[in-house]
């Protein structure tokens, strides 16, 4: 397993996210190497270009779901500010208090927007808070991580942190200019590139960059153009190649899994918990341990392809519409899909995109049994149990016993295997009590319990309510928190908490 196939399939996953065609993340990554292979960058320089120029908007696709609130659309909205040109605050601001007054009656619409004014530059924070933590949590070294956290920043210093000049990384100025090339050559043309090239140079980009890219530029984009995507992403992978032990994958899916649950407060930690269910399952069942190892990667990235739903589809409260069950019907489908361009990593994304699927062919790709390995079965049994025993927006969590018997009655009728349904029980009932350590980071119980019901979408004033404590006692545990583990938004203790295991059923219970 190369590190490069488990980012560059990370990359794919964040361009759903964010409203671009799959493959522009692998394209602009090849861009910016391309383009530091040409002004002389050194090998170790080019390995931070590309993994940095893959992984660049990893922290808009936690952006754009923090924005989710304020729009009906959040990838859509994303697709569209590509084209915003973010070194004009006034066509910024007017973008997003559009977007934000686009739905809803005149009240609704009017609290959007004065919201959007006031939040000032809590996105951009987000998205630095959430790229710093996917680079710890793929262990990519500090370089990356530093690089990571200037997503938002412009060579003339106008960025969220002042950041300017020779401050900013190259790999940074290297992948904005290589994203916005991309974005605009595949949409207008190679004029279109050329213009923005030159009318951003010296605001956003370094223009050393700029004058390195205009005369390259119609190599470098026909090369784009005539080059298989993935073979040449992982061809482009600087040397020494680094691969991955079996350890190293299981954490980096974790990760992977964490990130992707983290976008909605209602999916928080499922993925660990179906792979935990439906790996214990597949060994009940006398499955191998390497084919237990499968199911159990499969469980952690199988929610990879809800990266492609608006974040408001899945918190919708009220019946979904046609074309919102639809899309929601696809997300199986989109996780094979990102993972099937990997060698490494297809046969997960076969397994993984079969989650959804019934006995019955009643499933969301109508699959039937005779096409349902034993690993597809046990991996659709727990999503579905685990599931019942998650809140979701319009329904509360059910309780162990009714979930079971959920369980045990979809069995009856034809739609869950019953060896699956009495493995994954038998999983369930395993669990074993967690051994009491210190919290990290020198977290306190309360500290802990506090974050627990912040990262669920809880206000200051509903979790001090839930405590029987004071808003403003709150308020002070959440500056500690944010202290401690290094974050400064919501999002970002999200991940932390989920990276930390502070979310698991039985640390909900050690704090109780």
């Amino acid at each position: 397993m190369r590190l490069a196939d488990v980012v560059a399939s990370v990359s794919l996953a964040t361009d759903l996210a964010t409203g671009q065609v799959l493959e522009h993340g692998l394209r602009r990554a090849l861009l910016a190497v391309w383009l530091g292979e040409e002004i002389g960058l050194s090998r170790e320089a080019l390995s931070e270009v590309y993994y940095v120029a893959l992984l660049g908007t990893i922290g808009c696709a936690m952006e754009a779901a923090a924005f989710s609130q304020y729009v009906e659309d959040e990838i859509a909205v994303g697709e569209r500010l590509s084209k915003v040109d973010p070194t004009s605050q006034m066509k910024i601001a007017a973008f997003f208090l559009g977007q934000a007054a686009a739905a809803g009656g005149p009240l609704e619409r009017a609290k959007k927007v004065a919201a959007v004014a006031t939040s000032g530059d809590q996105s951009a924070r987000v998205c630095r808070d959430v790229s710093v933590q996917i680079a710890d949590m793929l262990d990519l070294g500090p370089a990356i991580r530093a690089a990571l956290g200037q997503c938002h920043e412009q060579w003339n210093g106008k960025g969220p942190r002042g950041l300017s000049g020779d401050a900013l990384s190259m790999p940074i100025r290297l992948y904005q200019v290589a994203r916005d090339a991309e974005v605009f050559s595949r949409t207008g043309g190679l004029d279109a590139a050329l213009a923005v090239a030159r009318d951003r140079s010296g605001k956003q980009y370094d223009p050393r960059i700029v004058e390195a890219f205009i005369p390259r530029a119609p190599l470098l984009l026909h090369r784009l153009e005539s080059e298989s995507t993935w073979d040449a992403v992982l061809a482009a992978e600087p040397v020494p190649i680094r691969r991955l032990t079996s350890d190293e994958f299981n954490h980096m899916a974790v990760a992977i899994a964490n990130f992707i649950d983290a976008r909605s407060p209602y999916t928080l930690g499922h993925s660990r918990a179906v792979a935990s269910l439906a790996q214990g399952a597949a060994r009940h069942l006398g499955l191998t341990e390497a084919e237990a190892t499968i199911v159990g990667r499969a469980g952690l990235l199988h929610d990879l392809g809800r990266a492609g739903v608006p974040v408001t589809t899945w918190d919708k409260k009220t019946p979904l519409s046609p074309t919102e069950l639809e899309r929601v019907k696809k997300h199986p489908s989109m996780t094979e899909l990102i993972l099937a361009r990997s060698d490494a990593l297809g046969h997960l994304g076969t397994l993984a995109g079969m989650h959804h699927e019934r006995l019955d062919g009643s499933g969301y790709r109508g699959l039937t049994g005779s096409f349902l390995p034993v690993a597809a079965r046990i991996l659709a049994t727990a999503d579905a149990y685990q599931s019942k025993l998650e809140r979701r927006p319009y329904r509360d969590a059910l309780p162990e016993d009714a979930a079971a018997e959920w369980l045990r009655a979809e069995a009856d009728a034809g739609r869950l295997d019953a060896d699956s349904v009495r493995a994954i029980l038998a999983a369930a009932g395993r669990e074993e009590p967690r051994v009491q350590e210190p919290w990290p980071v020198g977290l306190t119980d309360r500290e802990v319990e506090v974050l627990q019901l912040a990262v669920q979408g809880l206000s200051n004033r509903d979790i001090a309510s839930t405590l029987v404590v004071s808003p403003k006692t709150v308020g002070r545990h959440i500056e500690r928190i944010y202290e401690k583990t290094g974050v400064s938004t919501r999002v970002g203790a999200t991940l932390f908490a989920l990276q930390h295991g502070l979310l698991d059923a039985m640390a909900v219970q050690r704090s109780a």
